[in-house]
């Protein structure tokens, strides 16, 4: 029986997408783990027309119902002046039910990002993104040294999560260090989420 991590995003322009991409890969590089792409929805000061229910590219819209169902969650976001997206922050805001209920106690989680700068608040965003997660009692994964891309990265990759710099234009693709430590981080948060189903 497969089990699901969650890996949930926001990507205005596609480079967090793109990370997300590569953590699923690292998920299912695991055997029995299987993971769920899941993106939220834009908003707006001013909502002039209503979203789809379905969006036009990329994953389907996160539900509570992924939330219930997952055993692991990668949360990903773009940078917003050090901070995460706005989309995720609304999504993040209406999940009182969920940390009233436990839904995610006890449940590993892990963090990704992308900017356009080297300097552009990466690690920031990560631990902004990691406080929510806390406080719905979740367990929280980074990226260990013992990676040797973490210690030769030129480009993204934090212990404090996956991460990508695209460059001011987009321009950059994602480097074979950023794409290691991406995949490494969803290896090592369905393994985390495996041993603690199979320990319980």
């Amino acid at each position: 029986m497969m089990s699901d991590i969650l890996i949930l995003y926001y990507s205005r322009t596609g480079h967090t997408a793109q990370l997300a991409r590569l953590i699923a890969r690292g998920v299912e590089e695991i055997p029995g783990l299987r993971a769920r792409l899941r993106q939220v929805p834009p908003v707006a000061p001013v909502t002039e027309l209503a979203q789809p229910p379905e969006p036009e590219e990329g994953a389907p819209y996160v539900t509570r119902q992924d939330l219930h169902e997952c055993i692991g969650l990668a949360l990903g976001s773009p940078t917003r002046f050090g901070n995460m997206a706005a989309p995720l922050k609304h999504f993040l805001d209406s999940t009182g039910a969920e940390w009233a209920s436990g839904t995610l106690v006890g449940k590993p989680a892990a963090v990704f990002t992308a900017t356009s700068t080297m300097h552009g608040g990466q690690e920031s965003t990560l631990l902004s993104m990691a406080l929510p997660l806390l406080h719905h009692g979740m367990l929280l994964l980074g990226i260990p040294y013992t990676e040797p891309a973490l210690s030769h990265t030129l480009s993204g990759g934090t212990p404090y999560g996956a991460s990508h710099v695209s460059g001011s234009k987009g321009e950059n693709g994602i480097s074979e260090h950023e794409r290691e430590l991406a995949r490494a981080l969803g290896r090592r948060l369905a393994d985390t989420a495996r041993k603690l189903v199979a320990g319980t």
